[in-house]
């Protein structure tokens, strides 16, 4: 073997023999199933190679070469280890920083597996906490809706003490029992509600209320009549006790709804004690206002055309007097038509004692008109004070009024009857309608209709009877 040498390579002499060393790969040519063709393959291949075409070109000895080969590789294998040697305080370093990294980059990561880990925890609790929450929500809601009817339930059961104190203890004149009088009302018609419903809650207070009830109506009973007995006390104002009963007109109404018995004695009581009253009042004035007419009337023989009849013997209502002494101005109007005048219509009453100490005479129609807008202004103020205090309307309202004031309007048309079946005066007639007619334009124009149905219609055609 020669091996030619420079400064920069080895270059190695390959000899004929050193050919049989050539690697040719696993080739097996003891086995039985040798194929030709793999082997002319791998031989192909390795007459390819570099190497091997640079030692068939130039015959290096192939065996000289790998020894010098394999010194080369442990020189710089030794030369490496020398370098690694050399740095192996650095290599340590190095290495136990990345050891150091990796258990930090281990850490970091079991960490972050954790935070993972955690965060799905988190996500699936953020789920079950809005799960809930919406859940929460709704009961909530439905709690809430619950809450204000229960509350409302609950404050109208509940009887207070302040209740029953005031109504067992005050005054029915005082604030604050016609108040309590209000909220005991309300729970009264609450429990009938309840019982309606067969609500169990009602049994708990329905004993208290009823208690309640019955003091309450025999408190107002109480006042109401006393009110009404005051009306029959002489020389009494009726408008003054009338007024003090509208301030507490609920306490009708509270009977009306609660002890209709109690509510019907009342009124009844109330009904006999003004129709009387009225009447006896009526009666009283109308048979005073006689002493101021006239004690000079017309009569039959002031007539043309009059038979000599005898007069039936009847009670004449107003007039009955002796012949008049001068029948020259029996049928001159003069000043007799001011009566008909707004200023006359709707003047102040005559006062029969008042008149009669100043010696005045008056003619029918004068007496006429002031009996009837007597009739006229108390009417009026008794049918809205029937309406309002006893909460009547429309028929209900006529028909309290009639049972009321009926005896005293059949008074006026029983008079008015008896009068003008012997009347002689057509001057006096003829006002009397006229006064009847104005006297409906103002209760049609006040929005009364009870006396516009009762004596204000007959009047007119009794006087026109009268005068055919």
């Amino acid at each position: 073997t020669s091996v030619s040498a420079d400064s920069e390579t080895l270059r190695p002499t390959y000899h004929p023999r050193n050919i049989a060393n050539l690697n040719l790969g696993e080739l097996d040519i003891t086995t039985d199933e040798f194929i030709l063709d793999e082997v002319d393959i791998h031989i192909q291949a390795n007459l390819e190679d570099d190497l091997v075409k640079e030692a068939l070109k130039t015959g290096v000895d192939l065996r000289q070469y790998s020894k010098q080969v394999e010194a080369e590789l442990q020189r710089i294998e030794q030369a490496s280890i020398k370098d690694y040697i050399k740095e192996s305080q650095n290599i340590a370093l190095l290495h136990n920083q990345i050891t150091a990294c990796d258990s930090i980059l281990e850490r970091m990561e079991g960490m972050l597996s954790g935070f993972q880990s955690d965060l799905s925890s988190i996500s699936s609790e953020i789920q079950t906490l809005q799960q809930q929450s919406v859940s929460m929500n709704v009961r909530l809601k439905n709690r809430q809706a619950v809450r204000s009817h229960l509350s409302q339930l609950v404050d109208e059961l509940v009887v207070p003490g302040a209740m029953i104190s005031t109504i067992l203890d005050s005054p029915v004149t005082e604030q604050e029992f016609l108040e309590q009088l209000h909220e005991l009302n309300t729970k009264i018609n609450f429990a009938k509600e309840l019982s309606f419903r067969e609500t169990l809650a009602c049994s708990d207070i329905q004993d208290i209320v009823d208690r309640l009830k019955l003091k309450a109506v025999s408190k107002i009973r109480e006042f109401i009549l006393q009110k009404i007995y005051s009306f029959r006390k002489p020389m009494t104002n009726y408008q003054i006790p009338q007024n003090t009963l509208l301030k507490y007109r609920f306490f009708y109404q509270f009977l009306l709804a609660n002890e209709r018995t109690v509510a019907k004695e009342i009124r009844d009581e109330y009904v006999d004690t003004m129709s009387k009253i009225y009447y006896s009042y009526f009666k009283s004035y109308s048979g005073r206002l006689l002493k101021v007419q006239y004690e000079e009337v017309a009569d039959k023989d002031d007539l043309m055309g009059v038979e000599d009849t005898a007069k039936k013997d009847i009670l004449h209502g107003f007039f009955s007097k002796p012949s008049l002494k001068s029948r020259n101005t029996i049928f001159t109007l003069g000043q007799r038509g001011a009566i008909l005048s707004p200023a006359e219509l709707e003047g102040p009453i005559l006062v029969p004692h008042t008149a009669q100490r100043g010696d005045s005479r008056y003619p029918y129609e004068t007496l006429f008109r002031s009996q009837h807008y007597a009739l006229l202004d108390n009417g009026c103020r008794e049918y809205l004070f029937l309406s309002d205090f006893f909460m009547v309307a429309g028929n209900s309202a006529l028909d309290l009024f009639n049972s009321i004031m009926g005896k005293t309007l059949s008074m006026f048309l029983k008079s008015m009857s008896t009068y003008v079946s012997d009347c002689y005066d057509s001057i006096a007639v003829f006002l009397c309608i006229h006064i009847i007619l104005r006297f409906r334009a103002i209760t049609a124009k006040r929005n009364i209709p009870a006396l516009d149905k009762r004596s204000p219609t007959r009047g007119p055609t009794l006087c026109w009877d009268s005068c055919r």
